[in-house]
Protein backbone atom coordinates (compact mmCIF):
# COMPACT_ATOMS: atom_id res chain seq x y z
CA UNK A 1 0.00 0.00 0.00
CA UNK A 2 1.42 3.32 -0.65
CA UNK A 3 1.45 6.10 1.68
CA UNK A 4 -1.72 8.01 2.07
CA UNK A 5 -4.05 10.27 3.72
CA UNK A 6 -6.85 7.40 4.51
CA UNK A 7 -7.26 3.83 4.32
CA UNK A 8 -7.57 1.76 1.93
CA UNK A 9 -11.31 1.87 1.60
CA UNK A 10 -13.78 4.36 0.96
CA UNK A 11 -15.32 6.48 4.09
CA UNK A 12 -19.06 5.03 4.38
CA UNK A 13 -21.05 5.87 7.19
CA UNK A 14 -22.76 3.10 8.73
CA UNK A 15 -25.63 3.51 8.41
CA UNK A 16 -25.19 3.43 4.30
CA UNK A 17 -24.06 -0.11 4.31
CA UNK A 18 -25.79 -2.70 2.52
CA UNK A 19 -27.76 -4.84 5.10
CA UNK A 20 -25.71 -7.40 6.26
CA UNK A 21 -26.86 -10.67 7.46
CA UNK A 22 -25.20 -13.58 10.01
CA UNK A 23 -26.26 -17.65 9.44
CA UNK A 24 -28.80 -18.92 11.17
CA UNK A 25 -30.75 -15.19 11.19
CA UNK A 26 -27.94 -14.54 13.74
CA UNK A 27 -28.26 -10.61 14.44
CA UNK A 28 -24.69 -10.63 15.83
CA UNK A 29 -21.14 -12.34 14.98
CA UNK A 30 -19.77 -12.88 18.70
CA UNK A 31 -15.94 -13.15 18.93
CA UNK A 32 -13.01 -13.40 21.61
CA UNK A 33 -9.86 -12.52 20.37
CA UNK A 34 -7.51 -14.35 23.39
CA UNK A 35 -4.09 -12.79 23.00
CA UNK A 36 -1.69 -15.35 23.87
CA UNK A 37 2.36 -14.43 23.96
CA UNK A 38 6.00 -14.98 24.69
CA UNK A 39 8.45 -12.59 25.96
CA UNK A 40 11.75 -13.24 26.14
CA UNK A 41 13.52 -13.14 29.85
CA UNK A 42 16.49 -11.49 27.88
CA UNK A 43 14.77 -8.49 26.04
CA UNK A 44 12.67 -5.47 27.21
CA UNK A 45 9.43 -5.96 27.76
CA UNK A 46 7.29 -2.77 25.86
CA UNK A 47 5.60 -0.43 28.21
CA UNK A 48 7.92 -1.82 31.39
CA UNK A 49 10.75 -0.81 33.17
CA UNK A 50 14.10 -0.48 31.16
CA UNK A 51 16.09 -3.13 33.12
CA UNK A 52 16.36 -6.35 32.12
CA UNK A 53 15.48 -9.05 33.52
CA UNK A 54 12.38 -7.30 34.18
CA UNK A 55 11.34 -10.50 36.39
CA UNK A 56 8.11 -8.53 38.10
CA UNK A 57 6.49 -7.65 35.11
CA UNK A 58 7.98 -10.86 33.43
CA UNK A 59 6.70 -13.19 36.26
CA UNK A 60 3.32 -11.79 35.65
CA UNK A 61 2.96 -12.51 31.70
CA UNK A 62 4.49 -16.23 32.60
CA UNK A 63 1.79 -16.52 34.81
CA UNK A 64 -0.69 -15.85 32.76
CA UNK A 65 0.59 -18.78 30.20
CA UNK A 66 0.61 -20.82 33.48
CA UNK A 67 -2.34 -20.26 35.05
CA UNK A 68 -4.54 -17.61 33.28
CA UNK A 69 -4.78 -18.75 30.26
CA UNK A 70 -6.37 -21.80 31.66
CA UNK A 71 -8.77 -20.06 33.74
CA UNK A 72 -10.03 -18.35 30.65
CA UNK A 73 -10.17 -21.13 28.24
CA UNK A 74 -12.01 -23.63 30.94
CA UNK A 75 -14.58 -21.04 31.52
CA UNK A 76 -15.01 -20.52 27.48
CA UNK A 77 -15.28 -23.89 27.15
CA UNK A 78 -18.24 -24.55 29.65
CA UNK A 79 -20.62 -21.69 27.60
CA UNK A 80 -19.21 -23.06 24.01
CA UNK A 81 -17.25 -19.99 23.10
CA UNK A 82 -14.36 -20.52 21.10
CA UNK A 83 -11.51 -18.34 20.69
CA UNK A 84 -9.51 -16.85 17.91
CA UNK A 85 -5.96 -16.37 19.88
CA UNK A 86 -3.13 -14.21 18.31
CA UNK A 87 -0.65 -16.04 18.85
CA UNK A 88 3.05 -15.20 19.34
CA UNK A 89 4.37 -17.89 17.06
CA UNK A 90 7.77 -18.46 19.80
CA UNK A 91 4.52 -19.86 22.12
CA UNK A 92 4.98 -22.69 19.43
CA UNK A 93 8.12 -23.56 21.32
CA UNK A 94 8.37 -22.25 24.91
CA UNK A 95 4.83 -23.01 25.68
CA UNK A 96 3.46 -26.09 23.57
CA UNK A 97 0.89 -26.94 25.52
CA UNK A 98 -1.38 -24.03 25.16
CA UNK A 99 -1.47 -24.04 22.10
CA UNK A 100 -2.33 -28.15 21.83
CA UNK A 101 -5.17 -26.87 23.95
CA UNK A 102 -6.13 -24.64 21.46
CA UNK A 103 -6.28 -27.24 19.02
CA UNK A 104 -8.16 -29.61 21.38
CA UNK A 105 -10.88 -27.16 21.98
CA UNK A 106 -11.06 -26.49 18.25
CA UNK A 107 -9.88 -22.71 18.36
CA UNK A 108 -8.49 -20.29 15.81
CA UNK A 109 -5.11 -19.28 15.78
CA UNK A 110 -3.86 -16.24 14.04
CA UNK A 111 -0.27 -14.52 13.21
CA UNK A 112 0.48 -12.55 16.23
CA UNK A 113 4.46 -11.72 15.26
CA UNK A 114 6.83 -14.04 16.68
CA UNK A 115 7.13 -12.30 20.54
CA UNK A 116 5.59 -8.87 21.30
CA UNK A 117 8.90 -7.89 22.76
CA UNK A 118 9.62 -6.90 18.82
CA UNK A 119 6.84 -5.23 17.04
CA UNK A 120 7.22 -4.35 13.61
CA UNK A 121 8.14 -1.05 13.24
CA UNK A 122 11.27 -2.15 15.09
CA UNK A 123 12.53 -4.14 12.02
CA UNK A 124 15.10 -1.27 10.02
CA UNK A 125 13.69 -2.58 6.61
CA UNK A 126 10.58 -3.62 5.03
CA UNK A 127 12.31 -6.94 3.97
CA UNK A 128 12.72 -7.86 7.55
CA UNK A 129 8.99 -7.01 8.28
CA UNK A 130 8.26 -9.27 5.79
CA UNK A 131 10.72 -12.03 6.95
CA UNK A 132 8.63 -11.75 10.59
CA UNK A 133 5.28 -12.28 9.59
CA UNK A 134 6.31 -14.74 7.00
CA UNK A 135 8.30 -16.87 9.72
CA UNK A 136 5.51 -16.40 11.92
CA UNK A 137 3.30 -17.99 9.42
CA UNK A 138 5.10 -20.84 8.47
CA UNK A 139 5.67 -21.75 12.31
CA UNK A 140 1.98 -21.96 13.14
CA UNK A 141 1.47 -23.47 10.09
CA UNK A 142 3.95 -26.29 10.93
CA UNK A 143 2.57 -26.71 14.61
CA UNK A 144 -0.75 -27.14 13.92
CA UNK A 145 -1.06 -28.00 10.19
CA UNK A 146 -3.05 -24.98 9.05
CA UNK A 147 -1.57 -22.05 8.17
CA UNK A 148 -3.36 -18.77 9.93
CA UNK A 149 -6.29 -16.92 7.97
CA UNK A 150 -5.97 -14.00 10.15
CA UNK A 151 -3.29 -11.01 11.30
CA UNK A 152 -2.96 -9.08 14.58
CA UNK A 153 0.44 -7.16 14.17
CA UNK A 154 2.10 -6.76 17.63
CA UNK A 155 1.11 -3.94 19.51
CA UNK A 156 -2.00 -3.82 16.81
CA UNK A 157 1.09 -1.93 14.44
CA UNK A 158 1.40 -2.06 10.63
CA UNK A 159 3.83 -0.26 8.36
CA UNK A 160 2.87 0.70 4.85
CA UNK A 161 3.57 -2.72 3.49
CA UNK A 162 1.87 -5.07 6.27
CA UNK A 163 -1.34 -5.32 4.15
CA UNK A 164 0.63 -6.26 0.80
CA UNK A 165 2.53 -8.99 3.19
CA UNK A 166 -0.10 -10.57 4.94
CA UNK A 167 -2.15 -10.70 1.72
CA UNK A 168 0.06 -12.00 -0.28
CA UNK A 169 0.97 -15.03 2.54
CA UNK A 170 -2.79 -16.12 2.57
CA UNK A 171 -4.60 -13.87 5.15
CA UNK A 172 -8.16 -12.95 4.62
CA UNK A 173 -8.43 -10.28 7.37
CA UNK A 174 -6.93 -8.60 9.91
CA UNK A 175 -7.98 -7.06 13.47
CA UNK A 176 -5.62 -4.38 13.55
CA UNK A 177 -7.53 -0.90 11.90
CA UNK A 178 -10.79 -1.63 14.00
CA UNK A 179 -12.60 1.61 12.45
CA UNK A 180 -16.18 0.00 12.31
CA UNK A 181 -19.21 -2.10 13.68
CA UNK A 182 -18.82 -4.12 11.18
CA UNK A 183 -15.99 -5.89 8.75
CA UNK A 184 -15.05 -3.77 5.57
CA UNK A 185 -13.65 -4.39 2.61
CA UNK A 186 -9.81 -3.40 1.60
CA UNK A 187 -8.52 -3.89 -1.35
CA UNK A 188 -4.41 -4.67 -1.58
CA UNK A 189 -2.91 -5.59 -4.73
CA UNK A 190 -5.41 -6.97 -6.39
CA UNK A 191 -6.83 -8.86 -3.41
CA UNK A 192 -9.75 -8.44 -0.71
CA UNK A 193 -8.80 -8.62 2.92
CA UNK A 194 -10.96 -7.90 5.67
CA UNK A 195 -10.96 -4.88 8.53
CA UNK A 196 -12.66 -6.65 11.42
CA UNK A 197 -13.92 -4.99 14.60
CA UNK A 198 -11.49 -5.23 17.57
CA UNK A 199 -13.57 -4.88 20.89
CA UNK A 200 -14.53 -1.63 20.30
CA UNK A 201 -12.91 -0.78 23.65
CA UNK A 202 -14.02 -3.68 25.54
CA UNK A 203 -10.43 -5.00 26.21
CA UNK A 204 -8.99 -6.08 29.67
CA UNK A 205 -5.55 -4.15 28.77
CA UNK A 206 -7.82 -1.11 27.97
CA UNK A 207 -9.98 -1.32 30.44
CA UNK A 208 -7.49 -2.24 33.24
CA UNK A 209 -4.12 -1.10 32.77
CA UNK A 210 -4.98 2.44 30.73
CA UNK A 211 -8.33 3.14 32.43
CA UNK A 212 -7.65 1.48 35.55
CA UNK A 213 -11.13 -0.29 35.76
CA UNK A 214 -12.26 -2.44 38.67
CA UNK A 215 -13.41 -5.99 37.87
CA UNK A 216 -17.28 -4.72 38.11
CA UNK A 217 -16.60 -2.06 35.89
CA UNK A 218 -15.17 -4.23 33.44
CA UNK A 219 -18.12 -6.35 33.66
CA UNK A 220 -20.52 -3.60 32.91
CA UNK A 221 -18.43 -2.87 30.14
CA UNK A 222 -19.10 -6.28 28.40
CA UNK A 223 -22.56 -6.25 29.63
CA UNK A 224 -23.19 -2.20 27.80
CA UNK A 225 -21.48 -2.94 24.51
CA UNK A 226 -23.19 -5.99 24.02
CA UNK A 227 -26.44 -4.44 24.78
CA UNK A 228 -25.88 -1.50 22.39
CA UNK A 229 -24.34 -3.47 19.27
CA UNK A 230 -27.04 -6.14 19.54
CA UNK A 231 -29.81 -3.51 19.44
CA UNK A 232 -28.59 -1.70 16.54
CA UNK A 233 -28.09 -4.95 14.70
CA UNK A 234 -32.32 -4.94 14.36
CA UNK A 235 -31.16 -2.85 11.25
CA UNK A 236 -28.05 -4.39 10.50
CA UNK A 237 -25.68 -7.44 11.52
CA UNK A 238 -23.03 -6.04 13.69
CA UNK A 239 -19.95 -7.92 15.53
CA UNK A 240 -19.32 -7.93 18.92
CA UNK A 241 -15.46 -8.91 19.81
CA UNK A 242 -13.79 -8.94 23.04
CA UNK A 243 -9.64 -8.44 23.93
CA UNK A 244 -8.41 -10.68 25.91
CA UNK A 245 -4.72 -10.98 27.66
CA UNK A 246 -4.63 -14.25 29.91
CA UNK A 247 -1.67 -12.14 32.35
CA UNK A 248 -4.35 -9.50 33.04
CA UNK A 249 -8.08 -11.04 32.86
CA UNK A 250 -6.62 -14.56 34.30
CA UNK A 251 -6.27 -13.43 37.76
CA UNK A 252 -8.07 -14.52 40.26
CA UNK A 253 -9.88 -11.22 41.22
CA UNK A 254 -10.73 -10.73 37.93
CA UNK A 255 -11.67 -13.65 36.26
CA UNK A 256 -14.92 -13.44 37.40
CA UNK A 257 -15.98 -10.54 35.93
CA UNK A 258 -14.87 -11.72 32.71
CA UNK A 259 -17.20 -15.44 33.53
CA UNK A 260 -20.35 -13.17 34.14
CA UNK A 261 -20.05 -10.63 31.11
CA UNK A 262 -19.89 -14.08 28.98
CA UNK A 263 -22.74 -15.40 30.51
CA UNK A 264 -24.96 -12.42 30.16
CA UNK A 265 -23.98 -12.71 26.52
CA UNK A 266 -24.73 -16.46 26.60
CA UNK A 267 -28.59 -15.60 27.72
CA UNK A 268 -29.43 -14.22 24.30
CA UNK A 269 -30.51 -15.54 21.14
CA UNK A 270 -29.44 -15.13 17.54
CA UNK A 271 -25.77 -14.61 18.57
CA UNK A 272 -23.41 -15.80 16.70
CA UNK A 273 -20.55 -17.51 18.49
CA UNK A 274 -17.81 -17.54 15.73
CA UNK A 275 -14.39 -17.10 15.41
CA UNK A 276 -12.64 -14.49 12.29
CA UNK A 277 -12.58 -16.74 10.11
CA UNK A 278 -15.83 -18.21 10.01
CA UNK A 279 -16.94 -13.91 10.27
CA UNK A 280 -14.73 -12.97 7.16
CA UNK A 281 -15.86 -15.76 4.94
CA UNK A 282 -19.20 -14.74 5.83
CA UNK A 283 -18.67 -11.32 5.14
CA UNK A 284 -16.76 -11.51 1.93
CA UNK A 285 -19.45 -14.33 0.09
CA UNK A 286 -21.85 -11.33 0.98
CA UNK A 287 -19.91 -8.76 -0.92
CA UNK A 288 -19.61 -11.40 -3.53
CA UNK A 289 -16.00 -11.83 -3.08
CA UNK A 290 -15.98 -15.35 -2.06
Amino acid sequence: MEPRSYGPFPYRPIHEAPRLTWPGGARVAFVIVPNVEFFPLDMKIPGARPNIPDVSAWGRRDYGNRVGFFRMADIMARLGMRGTVALNSLVCDHYPQIVEKCLELDWELMGHGETNAVLLSDYETEAGRADCIRRTLDRIEAFCGKRPKGWLGPGRQQTWNTLDVIAGEGCTYTFDWDNDDQPVVMEVDGKSIVSMPYGAGVSDLQAFHQMHASPAEFEQMIRDAFDVLYRESVESGRVVCISLHPFIVGLPYRITALERGLEYISRHDDVWLATGEEIARSFLAQQGLS
